[in-house]
């Protein structure tokens, strides 16, 4: 809230009837004085400045970092800020756990110009996402491009409050050792601004990188959401609402155990991420899990966001199957179950019988098949069952593992070390294209 001078007499009788501090009209703003910036610095009051200019420009930007990666991240901006010819200063937070970049400007800039240059340098660093919930990114000041025109915007506290001051918080600090600067008057005296003509380059270059970005991948349907179904999902990033992100940021971001573990035993979690985040992002879309599909599909659905919906993947030719075993009643469910689904998690105990269940969903689906393992164990298992219940000899079935690359043309057999390495190599692609049924087998194991 600003500063104001009123009579707490003349208040307090407005307030008793009915009235709010917001409605009350007298009022004035307070003079900011050298004596209110002597209160600040002697630690009588805390003064905080509303950077958005009546005009919607400023004459600053800060980027606000918290959480347990802030330094890194805080230096990954300021380096690639450094980069474009931007000087850009660290200033640890009054709580001493987070950190403010203030890049100072010669004029005042607008701000739907300066936010969206600084987020796209924030995103290129990989700081920024709006689907990552682990980023240590708070917000910009401003915090909006225009004001509203019921307030002033949002405010940000400004350095050297003394009582903050004086424990080495609330000052601008070296990057490197993280100390405070020794004469902070010095530093601020010395700081170099960035022009206007400066940041108008920079911004007109972001803008032609994406205006290229856009020329690539064509619009669809005038920027309608478009779901595409392959390998994995793909959506148009720029037609994603603002309640489909924060779905997707909620979905597809998994608490990491051990992190947690390490915060309650009081140890550093340093290093370790604190969230897995399922959520890539390219230039024009955003990719995620295939498996997510049905999810996504019922949220749009339920949510009235119209979307179009492309089916990509291609059957290969059929294969002939089988399979020389009959199947009990808790199988049969099973299968019956499954043949209605295009991916899904099979639970079953020890000794149901997931191995016959596994080759008649291979038979059912008549498609050249891929069995994924992390053991030669169950591997050789594998190999066993196909024979005596598929009846295709050893020597025809697939393997990927050992030193040896084969692919069957019905069934192959791969250990998961083996094809990671196999999907590196520059012919990798020729394994994405030889396999229309996966089975991934004792997934639970397999990170």
């Amino acid at each position: 809230m600003p500063a104001y001078f009123y009579d707490p007499y003349r208040y307090r009788a407005h307030k008793m009837n009915g009235g709010t501090f917001q409605n009350y009209a007298d009022k004035e703003y307070l003079p900011f004085t050298e004596k209110e910036i002597e209160k600040h610095l002697n630690g009588e009051q805390h003064i905080g400045v509303y950077p958005l200019l009546k005009d919607n420009t400023s004459w600053f930007i800060v980027a606000d970092f918290d959480k347990v990666e802030w330094v890194d991240d805080c230096k990954k901006f300021i380096a690639a800020c450094n980069e474009k010819g931007i000087s850009a200063y660290l200033e640890r937070s009054r709580s001493g756990k987070g950190g403010h970049v203030w890049i100072f400007f010669e004029q005042p800039y607008p701000a739907i110009k300066s936010r969206k240059l600084f987020i796209s340098i924030l995103e290129q660093t990989g700081v920024f996402s709006l689907f990552d919930k682990s980023s240590s990114f708070d917000r910009m000041f401003p915090n909006q491009d225009f004001l509203s025109g019921k307030g002033f915007g949002n405010l940000i506290a400004l350095p050297l409050y003394k009582k903050t001051y004086e424990q080495g918080n609330s000052c601008f600090i070296d990057i490197e050792s993280l100390e405070p600067i020794q004469n902070q008057w010095d530093f601020i005296k010395n700081i170099q601004r960035i022009s206007t003509m400066k940041l108008d380059e920079l911004h007109q270059i972001h803008n032609t990188q994406q205006n290229i970005s856009a020329s690539i991948v064509p619009k669809l349907c005038n920027e309608k959401l478009t779901i595409r179904l392959a390998n994995v999902v793909k959506i148009n990033r720029n037609a994603i609402s603002t309640s489909l992100i924060n779905f997707l940021k909620e979905e597809l971001n998994f608490l990491n155990t051990p992190f947690l573990i390490k915060k309650k035993m009081g140890k550093s979690p340093y290093g370790t991420e604190r969230y897995f985040k399922l959520v890539e992002e390219i230039e024009n879309e955003v990719i995620i899990p295939r498996g997510f599909i049905g999810k996504i599909i019922r949220f749009c659905r339920e949510n009235n966001i119209e979307y179009n919906f492309s089916d990509e993947r291609k059957k290969l030719k059929e294969v002939s199957f089988l399979l020389n075993a009959q199947l009990q009643e808790h199988q049969q469910i099973v299968i019956d179950t499954i043949t209605k689904k295009d991916l899904g998690v099979i639970v079953a105990p020890p000794g149901s019988g997931k191995t016959i269940v596994g080759l008649k969903i291979i038979t059912e689906k008549k498609q050249p098949a891929l069995i994924i393992t992390h053991r030669k164990q169950i591997a050789d298992q594998w190999i066993e069952r196909i024979e005596t219940f598929l009846g295709i000899p050893k020597n025809e079935i697939g393997k990927i593992g050992q030193g040896k690359t084969k692919i069957g043309k019905q069934i192959t057999i791969a250990m998961i070390q083996s094809l990671s390495k196999e999907l590196e190599k520059p012919d990798g692609i020729k394994l994405l294209n030889a396999f229309g049924t996966i089975i991934l087998d004792e997934c639970h194991h397999i990170p």
